[in-house]
Parts: structure tokens; sequence; C-alpha cells
């Protein structure tokens, strides 16, 4: 049966029309890959259809957060038992403060959690507690570093805006002013000398610096524990804030945060995706002391309607419940390693990539492996884009982008991830 994606084609026309760029999210756009979407139709497990009939192996999942698989059956059983009894309350529930204890208990030294409906508003309100809390205005970031779409933190960004074209200025997006750009200064990834000078010359100005100590929005750019170590000794030393994003990194790695593995306390953490077990869900976490500051006990105002939502809460609670098990964890290591493992035995220098844990980085180019966006290859990219519609066609569905990760699940198995490597190494074949 030959490959069609005739009625996602139209479908798109039509979603042209009505939608901006047809696409809700730009990275889906597939703008930097060349064709156009593919519109789903249904998913479990690990394979998706399209609405032409075709099925994939995903490796996307929803950018992260189906560490157990699309429709997980107690995950979907916990949604179904909640929905009947209300989509929403916009009132308090049980399940706010039992999903708060579930992620103070798996966060060393965080005393309280605010949820939310997304790692954007995690980090939109860490950013505004952090300057309510120091009553400094600038906030420090890293180049390629993504925390969401809100005007602060659009300055050298990474994750889709790494794939559209550079609106110009000093901010990564048209819309956000000059004089809030300014606010957040940019430094590269591993110069700690960079983050000491800056410090010296600004530090009582600064009222946080914010980063994934995992970044893997635009490639997976691993840190070292003594960078990120630097960093906790420097803001302590300038009484700013050490905010870790860790939207991707949380239960991704073992049922709790990267901080902890890094043995570096942070003073907030911010939290999506995996948390949610698939509906939207974010939250933040911090000390008493910090988190108090927020409405209603404090001068700093956040809110949601649908924040704590009791179907999203179902399927996170049922999700972190699955993720308790340390064996989840040993199997997604078994299989970063294996995919790693097959890789290397294509014989094919350049089919490589970087890895952590069930995280995978496709870096299509020979040398060291970047730690830093302004080392990421061209080659690499130009390589992984003119392969990805092949893939397509071989049945494998991969984040539309060079500078996005690859996902690894409890319901892939070894043969998904040779499937897969065989698929690469016939695509790569038919370029250099």
């Amino acid at each position: 049966m030959s490959y069609s994606r005739a009625k996602s084609d139209h479908l798109f026309e039509t979603a042209v029309s009505l939608i901006p760029g047809g696409v809700n999210s730009p990275v889906r756009a597939f703008k930097s890959v060349g064709g156009k979407p593919v519109f789903f139709a249904e998913a479990s497990g690990v394979k998706v259809k399209d609405i032409d009939g075709n099925e994939y192996t995903d490796f996307c999942l929803s950018w992260g957060p189906l560490i157990l698989g699309h429709s997980q059956p107690d995950v979907v059983k916990a949604v179904c038992e909640a929905a009947p009894k209300g989509l929403t309350y916009g009132a308090c529930h049980p399940g706010e403060v039992a999903m708060a204890q579930a992620l103070v208990d798996r966060f060393p030294g965080m005393d309280m959690a605010r949820l939310m409906s997304s790692g954007t508003e995690a980090v939109m309100t860490a950013i505004r507690l952090a300057r309510g809390a120091t009553h400094r205005s600038l906030i420090v970031k890293f180049e390629g570093g993504y925390h969401g779409h809100f005007d602060s933190l659009l300055v050298k960004a990474g994750s889709g805006l790494i794939t559209l074209a550079d609106p110009g200025g000093e901010a990564s997006s048209a819309g956000v002013p000059s004089e809030l750009a300014h606010l957040t200064i940019t430094l590269p990834f591993n110069d700690l000398a960079a983050v000491e000078s800056l410090f010296a010359e600004h530090g009582s100005k600064i009222a946080a610096i914010i980063l994934e100590p995992m970044p893997a929005n635009n490639g997976l750019l691993l840190q070292t524990n003594e960078f990120l170590a630097g960093l906790r000794r420097i803001t302590h030393e300038h009484g700013a804030l050490l905010i870790f994003d860790e939207v991707i990194s949380g239960f991704r790695l073992h049922c709790g945060g990267y901080g902890e593995l890094a043995g570096v306390q942070s003073d907030l953490v911010t939290l999506g995706k995996i948390v949610g077990g698939g509906m939207p869900l974010g939250a933040l976490l911090g000390s008493a002391k910090l988190l108090n500051l927020l409405a209603p006990m404090g001068p700093v105002y956040q809110a949601g309607t649908l924040s704590g939502n009791p179907i999203s809460i179902a399927a996170g609670l049922a999700t972190m419940q699955k993720l308790s098990d340390p064996h989840t964890y040993r199997r997604l290591e078994q299989l970063g390693g294996y995919l790693e493992h097959r890789l290397r035995e294509t014989g094919i220098p350049w089919l490589r990539g970087c890895r952590k844990g069930s995280i995978f980085w496709p870096y299509f180019d020979e040398g060291v492996i970047p730690t830093r966006a302004d080392q990421i290859s061209q080659k690499a990219v130009q390589r992984f884009n003119a392969m990805y519609n092949q893939m397509l066609e071989q049945g494998f569905y991969l984040p539309p982008s060079a500078y996005e990760v690859l996902f690894l699940s409890t319901a892939h198995r070894e043969a998904d991830i040779d499937a897969l490597v065989g698929a690469w190494a016939r695509a790569a074949a038919n370029i250099l």
C-alpha cells in the first residue's frame, strides 16, 4: 500500500484559512523539515494513526508528557472516573491537595506547590515571584533556553522559535517591547566566568537566574554539575534566586527532579508535561517563605480559573503512581542504552546523538557533542531535515525539528528501536 497524506494535506489547506499558519503551536508547522503537518486521528501505546490511515511509531509523545505512552489504561481509567464528577469546579477539591503533597514529597527542600494549567504559566509565575521577592528587575537566562512564550523570556530562545525566521531586534518575537527585553540578560551556557563577571557588575539588580538544569529545548545541551553548583553559589552570594525549569526534566529521569540528581538545590522549580499525565497541568514549587508571597497570602498576584483542574489532577496522580515503581526508570534507561548501541552498530559515524535517560537528541554529525547553542553544526541540522519526511514514509513520527529531542516511553519495545534505527540507516544512505 502506497503512502499518502492526501486527507491531511487537504485538511491543512482548510486549517490555514482558519488558524494562523494552520497550526496552534508553531513547531507543528513543519517549516524546517518541509512538507505539511500530519493530522492525527487516534493513538495508543506508541502507535498513532493519521486521518489517512497511516500508522506511525511515535517518538515525540506530545513533546514529552507521555512517559507511559498514549492512552495508558490506568491513566485513562482515572480520567474516566473523574470526568462524570465534573470537568471543572473553579473551586477547591481534594485532588489539589493530594497533588501538592505528591509533588513536595518528591522534591526535597520544597515545602509548597501552586498548581496551574501549563509549564509556561509556572515559569511566568516564577519570574514574577522572583522579582517580587527580591525587589529587583533583571533576569538571567541562557542562549537557546526556552521557558515558554511569554514576553520576559522570549530573548535568544529555543524550541519552535529556532525553526522560524529571525524577526530582528533583541527579542525572539515581534510584540515584545525592547524595554522589557532589556530586563532579560542572556549568557552562553557552560561559561561560569561570564556569569561571575555579570554578577560582579550588576548583581544587586538581578532577581534570578533561570535555566533548565538539563537543557532540552535547543538540542540536549548537557551541563556539568559543577556549572549548576557554580550558579547556586553565585546566586547565594548576591541574594538572587535560582530557578530550575523542570517542565521537561521533571519525572523524566527519576520520580523527582534533575536538581536532586545533580546535587544542586534551587529556590524554585517549575513543572509541567509529565505531572499532567497527558492533560494540561503545571506547577510551581518552592519554600513556604517564597510561595507564601503569592496571593492571597502575599502581594505577588497569580490566578487561573482552571488551575488544579480535577481531570488533569486525576491523570497526573495516576501517572505518578506508576512512576513510583523503580523498575520504570530502569526500563527506560535500558531502552535508551539500547538505542545508542543500535546506532553504533550501523557503522555510520555521524548517525548518533546525545542521550540522558529516556531523552535522545539526534545529532547527525561527527565531532564533539555541543553543550551550547552556538556549537550546533548546520550539517547536523541539514541531515535531520533531509531525512525527516523519509522517516514519516517509513512509519516514524519524530519531532519536526532538528533542535528538538526524542522521547522514549515504557510502552516502547526493543523492536521499535530496531525499526527506527533501520529506517534512519536507510534514509542516511540517500544523503551525504
